[in-house]
């Protein structure tokens, strides 16, 4: 392997799209790859401007990481929850980017998860007249339709569940019988979903994508944002372990959840779990079994 040689590819990408975005040259002066998700790739990048975090892809749609700024930007206004500042994104040849504000390692404050929770919840009372957003996103991967509805019930199955649905079939990741369940499933749900107003979602929300921002409280990452209900997003938060107790108390203390969602839960994580299944395959196809084996 020449490292110099994807040394200098690297350096010279990113002196690029720095220069683009601020409109000056920029030194790298050091980079290191990150962990992160299993979609791009991701660089902390110190330079003479300062420290950024740097993702890019070279398969995704021209319009991925502008709809993630996007969303970024539309929590960020809202003004209730931490998110890293956009600094730019575009495409440099085959590779599409997005440049963000570096968040630097730090401790936790000792109410960290109940300041989440409250802050969520405020995030929650931003609405609009409709359900949806006016365009659509990803979640992951994956296109996420987003066509406004005004009923969250007929949002949920024609926006959520059935592109989903339709893609497992068409990938032949669920058999007929499942798919049967999921159209008993949809005449049901209106008796099953509280009656509420859209509410502003991060959309994506698990333990992954949530982050101590540099004041030690969270920071949203990798939003999936649209107006949904509440209810969703607060499931979303149970499916891969779970937030502290202290979250759920202090969300729930400032707007309670109607009663019933625990039974709930599981139909509103259908959603991500069929992402998922589409996403990576079979292995979570018993999860959305369990859930629809009563329908």
């Amino acid at each position: 392997m020449d490292f110099r040689g994807l040394h200098e590819e690297y350096v010279q990408f990113l002196e690029t799209i720095f220069f683009t975005t601020l409109g000056k040259e920029v030194s790298i002066l050091d980079y290191h790859f990150l962990s992160g998700g299993c979609i791009n790739q991701t660089i902390q990048a110190t330079t003479s401007a300062g420290t950024f975090f740097v993702k890019w892809n070279e398969s995704m749609e021209e319009d991925f990481f502008a709809c993630e700024a996007k969303g970024l930007t539309l929590l960020k206004e809202a003004g209730e929850i931490s998110v890293p500042e956009v600094i730019g994104y575009g495409q440099n040849g085959q590779k599409t980017y997005l440049i963000l504000e570096f968040l630097p390692f730090t401790y936790a404050k000792s109410n960290y998860w109940a300041d989440l929770g409250t802050s969520l919840a405020r995030l929650h009372t931003h609405s609009q007249p409709e359900f949806g957003l006016s365009y659509p996103n990803y979640i992951g991967s994956l296109p996420q339709t987003n066509t406004a509805f005004t009923n969250g019930v007929d949002f949920f199955i024609e926006c959520r569940l059935k592109p989903q649905v339709g893609l497992a079939v068409y990938n032949q990741l669920m058999p007929q019988t499942l798919y049967t369940k999921f159209q008993h499933l949809y005449t049901r749900l209106a008796d099953i979903f509280p009656n509420e107003k859209p509410a502003l979602l991060h959309g994506d929300l698990w333990h992954g994508n949530v982050l101590i921002g540099k004041d030690g409280y969270a920071s949203l990452i990798d939003p999936a944002v649209y107006y949904g209900n509440r209810e969703a997003e607060i499931a979303f938060t149970y499916l891969f372990g779970g937030f502290e107790p202290a979250f759920y108390d202090a969300y729930t203390q400032t707007t309670p959840l109607e009663p019933g969602f625990a039974e709930r839960k599981a139909i509103y994580n259908l959603y991500p779990l069929l992402v998922h299944l589409n996403l990576f395959g079979s292995g979570y196809l018993s999860g959305i079994e369990q859930t629809l084996h009563p329908f």
